[in-house]
C-alpha cells in the first residue's frame, strides 16, 4: 500500500515566496495514499471540516502546479505562489479560476456547477491554502490600457512570443488569449505582470530598460484585443455516468486491435483512430476533470478523473486481461499516466496512454463529442459506426 508523503514547502528560501517554511501538503499517491479517497462513493465529500485546503491542493492541483505551487510539474502550469501574483490575483480571480477553469486550455473547472467535486466552500479552502502565509491582494488603480494593438504586435513578437506563443498556439507560459482568463485578467493585472514580472519563475520584470511606458500599454492593448466573448458553458454541465452504469467497451464485438506500443506506454492517437474506425474493441478513459469530458471528449470514452482512480473497480474484472484500456488528457501524458498506472494497478494488463492527448486528437478531425464539441472530420464518423455493438455490462 502507498504512503502519503508530506512534502514540506520551504518556501522562505525560494525566490518570490514568503511562506511558512512548517506548512505542509499532503500528495496522496496516486492510489490515494494510505487513506480513504476524498471522492467516490463510499468517501468523504470534499468538503467536511477534517479536509483542507492543503489537502484538496494535493489531491487535484499538485499534479499539474507542483507539491509546492511553483508550477511546470505538468503541461506548464504557471506558478501559483509567486509574489506579484497573489498581490494582484483577488480571491475572486482565483475562485473563479478553480470553479471554472480555462476551456481550451489543460486547466479543467472543479466547482459542482461544471461536474466537479468542489462546491463553493471547498474552492474558498483550496484559495485560503494559496494566500496562506502570503500576501494579500493590493487594489490597484484602474486604468484600461490607451495603447496601440498594431504596435503592439511588434513589441510581442521580439519578446513575449517566445514563450507565451500566438493565440492559435501556447508555447510554455501562461496562454494569454485564453477567452476564460481573459474574463477575469484586467489591464492593471496585465500590467503589474509585465512590469514587475513573477518572481521564481522565467517571466522577468519588463518595467523600465526592456520595454518603455508605451511600448508595455500597446502590448496590452494587443493582448486585450484577443479577448472574445468567454466560452458559453451551460449552467450545469453533464454529469459523467459512473462505469457500472454505462456502456463500458467500444466495439464489443470487435477483434482485438493490434497496437505498436512506445516505451510500453504510449500508443499514437492515428493508430487509435484506425482501430476504432475498423471496429476494434477497447475502453477509452477520459482522465480529466469531468467538466473536460462534458464539454468535449472522444467519442465513446467514459469519465474517470485522475483524482477518483477508484471508479476503475467499476470495470469488471473479465475485461482486464485482453481488453485494451486506452486513457488521455490534454497535458498530454501526466493525468492520463496516472490512470494507466491505477489501472496496472488493478490488474489490466493492456493499458496505455493515448500518446499526443486530446487536443492533438480534435485537431486531426477524429471524432469527439459534448457540449462543446467542435466540427470534425466526417471522414472519421464510421470508426463509430459500431456504436451499437457497445455492450452495457454488469
Amino acid at each position: 500500500m502507498s504512503k502519503v508523503t508530506l512534502l514540506c514547502m520551504a518556501l522562505v528560501a525560494m525566490a518570490g515566496c514568503k511562506k511558512d517554511p512548517a506548512k505542509t501538503i499532503v500528495v496522496n499517491e496516486r492510489d490515494g495514499g494510505n487513506k480513504p479517497p476524498l471522492f467516490g462513493e463510499g468517501a468523504p465529500d470534499a468538503n467536511p471540516a477534517d479536509v483542507t485546503g492543503a489537502m484538496l491542493y494535493g489531491k487535484l492541483c499538485a499534479q499539474c502546479h507542483g507539491p509546492e505551487a511553483l508550477g511546470n510539474a505538468a503541461d506548464h502550469a504557471p506558478s501559483l505562489r509567486s509574489e506579484t501574483f497573489l498581490a494582484t490575483a483577488t480571491d475572486d480571480f482565483l475562485a473563479a479560476s478553480i470553479r471554472d477553469g480555462r476551456p481550451g486550455s489543460s486547466m479543467g473547472g472543479y466547482g459542482k456547477a461544471r461536474g466537479g467535486p468542489l462546491n463553493d466552500e471547498a474552492v474558498a479552502k483550496v484559495v485560503q491554502f494559496l494566500r496562506d502565509g502570503g500576501p494579500s491582494p493590493a487594489p490597484l488603480e484602474p486604468r484600461p490600457s490607451k495603447g496601440d494593438a498594431k504596435a503592439g504586435q511588434a513589441t510581442w513578437d521580439k519578446v513575449c512570443a517566445a514563450c507565451h506563443g500566438t493565440p492559435a498556439l501556447r508555447k510554455t507560459a501562461v496562454h494569454l488569449s485564453n477567452a476564460a482568463f481573459l474574463q477575469v485578467a484586467t489591464d492593471e493585472f496585465l500590467r503589474h505582470a509585465i512590469v514587475h514580472g513573477r518572481p521564481g519563475t522565467l517571466m522577468l520584470p519588463m518595467g523600465g530598460a526592456k520595454l518603455d511606458e508605451a511600448q508595455i500599454e500597446d502590448v496590452i492593448a494587443l493582448i486585450r484585443s484577443w479577448q472574445t466573448a468567454a466560452p458559453v458553458t451551460p449552467d450545469q454541465e453533464p454529469k459523467p455516468p459512473r462505469p457500472k452504469d454505462t456502456q463500458i467497451v467500444l466495439n464489443e464485438k470487435g477483434g482485438a486491435p493490434k497496437f505498436t506500443v512506445k516505451d510500453d506506454r504510449f500508443i499514437g492517437a492515428k493508430q487509435i483512430a484506425d482501430a476504432l474506425a475498423d471496429g476494434k474493441q477497447m475502453i477509452i478513459v477520459d482522465a480529466r476533470p469531468a467538466s473536460e469530458w462534458g464539454a468535449q471528449r472522444i467519442k465513446g470514452a467514459l469519465s474517470i478523473p485522475y483524482y477518483e482512480p477508484e471508479l476503475l473497480d467499476e470495470i469488471p474484472e473479465a475485461l482486464r486481461k485482453d481488453t485494451w484500456l486506452l486513457a488521455y488528457c490534454a497535458c498530454p501524458h501526466h493525468l492520463s499516466g496516472e490512470i494507466v498506472d491505477a489501472a496496472k494497478k488493478r490488474g489490466f494488463e493492456k493499458a496505455a496512454v493515448i500518446d499526443e492527448g486530446i487536443n492533438f486528437w480534435q485537431q486531426q478531425g477524429y471524432p469527439v463529442e459534448g457540449t462543446g464539441a467542435k466540427p470534425h472530420d466526417h471522414a472519421h464518423d464510421h470508426a463509430h459506426d459500431h456504436a451499437a455493438d457497445k455492450v452495457k455490462t454488469p
